[in-house]
């Protein structure tokens, strides 16, 4: 295997000292992105949140600034990156605010109508069956709950075969029962958010 797959491999499922390594390097080249897709995350007081993919947590500490009282848990099928996130979100975790745990998209481990916002930051392009993760993460979210997926658009097009398309992802989004999805693309066209709401 060459380095740029053992990048790959481990950028989509990070474990051991390299893995954590790479998290570290997620977490701050993302930033950006983020800040400017949490601008379009509207989050009210007491909002229970997902965060699928939470990798190496930054993700979850944003979103634990922007909701005060809230509830937020954050999924990863990485266990490297669960104990990362954990690390990294310790005074929330302890506190019970932030809950995270192993586990995959494909199997929330979660019961229908749980969520008043879910988000996929950088990882829509690794899950092995994107049809039924959207279907699952339909189930577990709120009538009139949002769906975000924010992605660098160099990556969907990398690591995609389907569903490359603002046309295909409103196409799944709405096959899946989405009333509504919105496309944000920042000015100079590296980045997408897609907003579904149910």
């Amino acid at each position: 295997m060459n380095l740029l797959n053992k990048l790959i491999e481990q950028a989509k499922n990070p474990n051991g000292i390299l893995g954590s390594f790479m998290l570290r390097i997620m977490n701050s080249a993302h930033i950006e992105m983020n800040k400017w897709a949490l601008e379009k995350i509207k989050v009210r007081e007491e909002s229970v949140m997902l965060d699928v993919g939470c990798g190496g947590g930054k993700t979850l500490q944003l979103l634990s600034n922007m909701n005060t009282y809230g509830k937020l848990y954050g999924i990863d099928y990485s266990e490297q990156a669960v104990k990362d996130s954990i690390r990294a979100n310790k005074v929330d975790v302890e506190t019970g605010k932030v809950h995270i745990e192993q586990a995959s998209v494909t199997d929330i481990p979660f019961p229908e109508n749980s969520f008043d916002i879910i988000t996929a930051f950088q990882t829509h392009y690794f899950w092995s069956d994107l049809e039924n993760s959207v279907k699952e993460v339909f189930r577990v979210l709120k009538q009139e709950g949002c769906f975000f997926i924010i992605a660098e658009v160099y990556k969907i097009n990398y690591h995609m075969k389907a569903y490359k398309t603002k046309e295909d992802m409103e196409q799944l989004f709405k096959k899946t029962g989405f009333n509504t999805v919105e496309f944000y693309v920042n000015p100079n066209k590296k980045w997408i958010c897609i907003k579904g709401i149910r």
